[in-house]
């Protein structure tokens, strides 16, 4: 337990300005990505293939003659702990209505406040329990939790779509 608290506590991904300002490589991005997700040193991966994906469904700008840039980088952040929870299409969904304005900074920023919130009420919520009972029963609290917040977010990324649609048919109109 001490060790998912100090990640929930600590581990965050690099601010935007410390993201570098250079044009990085497929195999760069790959090996830089780790320190901008946690779960990434833990137990996930990041292949070339993920993310062509991405680009392909369109979470992801391509890249500018095989370089990828601090926007990629801040995308790639936030779909890797999207992904972990959302279908690819739901998180294309929220990356759309989130970053409409193209000010991926803006939205890179707003994403490191909201989990630096949310992981440290998580943090804050695990006790330290060596008890199985008590152990199992925070496990399912967090499960159910988690289902709960998913069956919610979804409903919401519906709606974002629908409203996208009738936008776009106004438009048309």
């Amino acid at each position: 337990m001490e060790t998912i608290k100090k990640v929930l506590e600590e581990k965050r991904p690099n601010k935007w300005d410390d993201i570098p300002d250079i044009d990085l490589y497929m195999d760069q991005v790959l090996s830089y990505m780790p320190r901008q997700h946690a779960g990434l040193e833990l137990d996930e991966n990041l292949t070339a293939a993920m993310v062509n994906n991405y680009i392909k469904k369109g979470l992801l700008p391509r890249a500018k003659g095989k370089k990828y840039n601090r926007e990629h980088i801040a995308y790639l952040t936030a779909i890797c702990l999207l992904k972990q929870v959302l279908s690819v299409t739901d998180t294309g969904e929220l990356l759309k209505a989130r970053i409409e304005d193209g000010e991926v900074r803006d939205f890179y920023e707003r994403y490191i406040q909201v989990m630096d919130e949310e992981f440290k009420k998580v943090s804050a919520s695990l006790e330290e329990t060596k008890d199985k009972a008590q152990l199992s029963e925070a496990a399912l609290r967090l499960a159910v939790s988690s289902y709960a917040q998913k069956l919610a977010c979804e409903q919401m990324l519906k709606e974002l779509g629908e409203s996208f649609k009738e936008e776009a048919e106004e438009e048309t109109e």
